[in-house]
């Protein structure tokens, strides 16, 4: 009698231990939620702008003559983003 219980017992916390790790990665599994996309593609590298812990990181991209800056903080959903239209450095 037990050894049936301490199998179940067994069973269950390794059936609740791989709900808990296939749960973590869900952020790595689910689709991206983006918008309709045109046929234009900016696959260029951004420019990285990496702060100390704690703080906002950046990055910046020409889009045409106009420079993107967004500003994110680790994988958290939101980021702050802002345009400089027409810059000099953007050919």
């Amino acid at each position: 009698m037990r050894t049936t219980r301490r199998r179940a017992a067994i069973a269950a916390a390794t059936a609740a231990t791989t709900l808990a790790l296939l749960a973590g990665c869900a952020k790595y599994t689910e689709p991206f939620k983006d918008a309709p996309r045109s046929g234009n593609d900016n696959g260029a590298p951004a420019d990285l702008i990496r702060f100390p812990d704690g703080f906002s990181n950046a990055a910046s991209k020409c889009d045409g003559p106009n420079r993107v800056y967004v500003a994110y903080h680790g994988d958290s959903g939101y980021a702050a983003i802002t345009v400089v239209p027409a810059d000099p450095t953007c050919r």
